[in-house]
């Protein structure tokens, strides 16, 4: 593959205490990535800040702008629409709030762009990988989290709630991204194990997790309880089928036409 393209994407919703850190912490350290900031109106002006950085980043930072909050899931996917509409070959995500290192970018990228894995996970709880800042209990839950989603699934992924992650385009052109049902926590679970259902190929490198230290946490009970609940319904459902990416519909974004560059 020559020059592939990379992509970021960081769905945000008031992030302003994040986003002037952020937008230079990928496109200042990592050379060769872009970035693609999806907004759901944050009224604290996220929005205006990415616009106001653009100038400076010109092709290299964009923005999708969304009428209002309208979940986690929704935002990756549009996403995801976006970069494969544009020609990228590695599409990634990851959160703003510096939970994840901008510094393991190439890390991710590297057993993709060298053909060992189609998905690649940035993990807490692989050989290597941990965790800084959390508490106790929010250890436990989350590690608990990722044992259920492992016995009820049977997915061979030790970090399956994980949300940094680089996903080679076929993955998700593969994808019925239409069908994916769920918007919140599980949402991450689910991107997993359809890849999984699919056939592709899991890799999973450690990370070390950095709780936030500005902002606020979106985490409530409705997420967990979402969590829950979907790896059931995942699980004894069919799996999705490959489709061919010529199959793959274009990108539009309905919420806002020139909401993205």
């Amino acid at each position: 593959m020559s020059n592939p393209r990379h992509l970021v994407v960081i769905p945000t919703y008031n992030e302003i205490e994040n986003i002037f850190r952020i937008v230079p912490a990928v496109l200042d350290q990592v050379e060769g990535f872009e970035l693609l900031i999806v907004d759901d109106g944050s009224p604290d002006g996220t929005g205006d800040a990415v616009r106001s950085m653009q100038a400076k980043y010109e092709g290299r930072l964009h923005l999708l702008s969304r009428a209002g909050k309208l979940g986690l899931g929704t935002a990756y996917l549009d996403g995801f629409r976006w970069g494969l509409a544009k020609g990228f070959d590695f599409l990634f995500e990851m959160d703003a709030d510096f939970s994840h290192n901008p510094k393991d970018l190439p890390r991710l990228l590297k057993p993709a762009l060298e053909g060992r894995a189609d998905v690649v996970v940035g993990s807490r709880y692989t050989k290597g990988g941990k965790v800084e800042n959390w508490p106790f209990d929010r250890i436990f839950l989350s590690y608990g989290a990722s044992l259920y989603v492992r016995t009820i699934t049977w997915m061979p992924v030790k970090d399956p709630t994980a949300g940094f992650k680089c996903y080679r385009r076929e993955v998700l052109e593969a994808m019925d991204l239409d069908g994916i049902r769920f918007i919140g926590y599980a949402f991450q679970i689910e991107m997993k194990f359809r890849a999984w259902q699919l056939g592709f190929r899991v890799e999973e490198v450690p990370i070390t997790f950095t709780d936030r230290t500005a902002g606020v946490s979106k985490m409530h009970s409705g997420i967990v309880k979402e969590a829950v609940l979907g790896v059931l319904q995942m699980r004894f459902t069919s799996p999705q089928k490959k489709s061919s990416p010529e199959h793959v519909a274009p990108f539009e974004d309905a919420t806002n036409s020139s909401g993205a560059s």
